[in-house]
């Protein structure tokens, strides 16, 4: 899930990440373009449900790749991002459109 929050001049957007977790991971972290698709720089917290979550701000008018990495090596997308890219992978990237 995505949550956008636009600042009052929405030169920026707080963007809420939420990982449902179906997978059952011990952890999870955020990686995409924003932070050049590091597996460490942007944990995720777990929640009381399972899922995970972290909120960042980013700067609005752009569009950006992303994944979540599971327990440091299984990338999956979010189920409700804006729409999908096929990677160099043979495999997609979620893509935010802010």
């Amino acid at each position: 899930m995505l949550i956008k929050n636009y600042t009052k001049t929405k030169k920026k957007c707080r963007v809420t990440f939420k990982c449902p977790n179906q997978e059952h991971a011990g952890s999870a972290m955020l990686a995409g373009e924003f932070n050049s698709w590091s597996t460490t720089d942007t944990p995720m917290k777990r929640l009381k449900d399972g899922s995970f979550s972290v909120t960042i701000s980013l700067e609005a008018g752009c569009s950006y790749t992303f994944r979540y990495v599971l327990d440091g090596n299984i990338w999956v997308n979010d189920p409700d991002a804006d729409e999908y890219v096929a990677n160099e992978h043979g495999e997609s990237n979620s893509v935010l459109t802010l």
